[in-house]
């Protein structure tokens, strides 16, 4: 019903920036809250930022200050901004969209980050 597509990942340096897109297609009407969220080697996913149809946004402690998550209704897109990238930064980043009772996952993008 409703497809994923993240972008923007990439490998970058400590200290460096990214910025994360996610547009959701298909059956986007009635849209819910969208994330990010990260899974690193031998972790389990985590959340990194969610925000609501309304602009409210949450984020993970490990990246609040460095992450800025945005999004685009009129686009059913949703971004993450970050800056100042750690090397345990390093993970799979994948989008969530939430329709209609269910969650929609992205396949992931790959954010490497090297000291």
């Amino acid at each position: 019903q409703v497809q994923v597509v993240e972008s923007g990942g990439g490998s970058v340096q400590a200290g460096g920036s990214l910025r994360l897109s996610c547009a959701a297609s298909g059956s986007t009407f009635g849209i819910g809250p969208m994330g990010w969220y990260r899974q690193a080697p031998r972790k389990q996913r985590e959340l990194v930022a969610n925000i609501t149809p309304g602009g409210n946004s949450n984020y993970a402690d490990s990246v609040k200050g460095r992450a800025t998550i945005s999004r685009d209704n009129a686009k059913n897109a949703v971004y993450l901004q970050m800056n100042n990238l750690k090397p345990e930064d390093t993970a799979v980043y994948y989008c969530k969209v939430f329709r209609l009772g269910n969650d929609y996952w992205g396949q992931g993008t790959q954010v490497t980050v090297s000291s």
